[in-house]
């Protein structure tokens, strides 16, 4: 069974789906001695299974196994009204309308077969399992058990932590409100505790008993250091490898968090339904106050529109998925951003 005391660089480079986690950058992770990830979200099984063995080839230095498979935990979304329907696809068509995009109501079902998108994780047997907004089934965690694989679930406080740890689960992804991307909390309606990382950290401390991975905020050797000493057994990382050389953020991405720092990010529901941060762009802006559908309808809204921003090298109308201190991203090979973390973190293990 995997631990993350295999790890000589004790990060994982954080599952982002949508195309950023490529098999160069997760191998490149675990080839430098971290766990490299996919998010594998929106993926068919069939380009799972191509991904991760186009990954495993590349993996010389790590076992082929070590890798991360990350998945989202939601049920077939209840659609609202006819009426709310309308008005929402009406909201949205208002905004990309003037860029000649058309955007359309999905039809059920709305959410990928997570069994089917399981098996070549089977068929794999990879190291490592996460999951995302919620726990899976209890057959799931079994099975991974019985192929010697770990599994990891995102809490975003100790009522969820502990949740995860009397699932079965191995270990917990502890999001902090710094994190980029989609809050991982559970019920989506309920309040968010909007705990910062290292306040969850404590929270966990002396309540749960599987180890603990710190995510959010954290950019470099410090801050992994400070993560640590607050009881983490590891640190995730994502935004820190967007600007990596072998990452497949785009090129507006990449540009928006090397150069945007004046914008900041913000927590929207406009791109997917879902409550996600991001690099506060033009297309948040405008929505801010429409009327959404839920999770993952509202992604398949505007999936017409991201296509069209990518094709434009528009960053405005992009989901830019960014933690708050994205300003601090290296634009490095991924090999030479490992190997400077391990040198800060050293560095900083042994400071007064």
């Amino acid at each position: 069974m995997f631990s993350f005391s295999n790890l000589s660089i004790p990060v994982i480079q954080a599952p982002m789906a949508g195309g950023v986690n490529t098999p160069a950058l997760v191998a490149a992770v675990s080839n430098a001695g971290g766990l490299g990830s996919f998010g594998f979200a929106y993926t068919t099984p069939e380009n799972i299974d191509a991904d991760l063995r186009a990954t495993q080839d590349l993996i010389r230095q790590a076992p082929q196994k070590r890798i991360n498979a990350n998945f989202f935990v939601f049920e077939e979304p209840i659609m609202p009204s006819p009426e709310q329907q309308r008005l929402a696809l009406d909201d949205l068509q208002s905004v990309v309308g003037d860029l000649g995009v058309q955007s359309a109501l999905p039809t059920s079902p709305y959410i990928p077969n997570l069994e089917d998108m399981l098996e070549p994780i089977w068929e794999h047997q990879l190291e490592v399992l996460t999951f995302h907004f919620g726990i899976p089934s209890q057959q799931v965690i079994e099975k991974a058990h019985a192929l010697n694989i770990s599994v990891g679930i995102t809490a975003t406080s100790l009522e969820e932590a502990l949740k995860i740890q009397s699932a079965g689960a191995d270990f917990i992804v502890a999001q902090g409100i710094e994190a980029g991307g989609h809050r991982g909390i559970f019920n989506p309606h309920a309040m968010d505790q909007q705990l910062s990382t290292a306040n969850l950290l404590r929270a966990l401390n002396g309540q749960v008993r599987i180890p603990v991975i710190a995510a959010g905020g954290i950019m470099n050797g410090q801050d992994i250091h400070q993560m640590i000493s607050l009881g983490a057994s590891a640190v995730q990382m994502g935004t820190a490898f967007l600007t990596a050389l072998e990452s497949g953020a785009s090129s507006a991405h990449r540009r928006f968090v090397m150069e945007h720092h004046h914008l900041g990010t913000h927590f929207t529901k406009a791109f997917s339904g879902r409550s996600a941060q991001g690099i506060h762009n033009e297309f948040m802006k405008v929505m801010e106050g429409k009327t959404y559908l839920p999770f993952p309808v509202q992604n398949t809204m505007t999936a017409p529109m991201r296509k069209w921003a990518l094709e434009k090298d528009e960053g405005h109308y992009q989901s830019l998925w960014a933690g708050r201190s994205y300003a601090k991203a290296r634009a490095l090979s991924t090999h030479d951003l490992m190997m400077v973390l391990h040198h800060e973190y050293l560095a900083a293990k042994v400071m007064p």
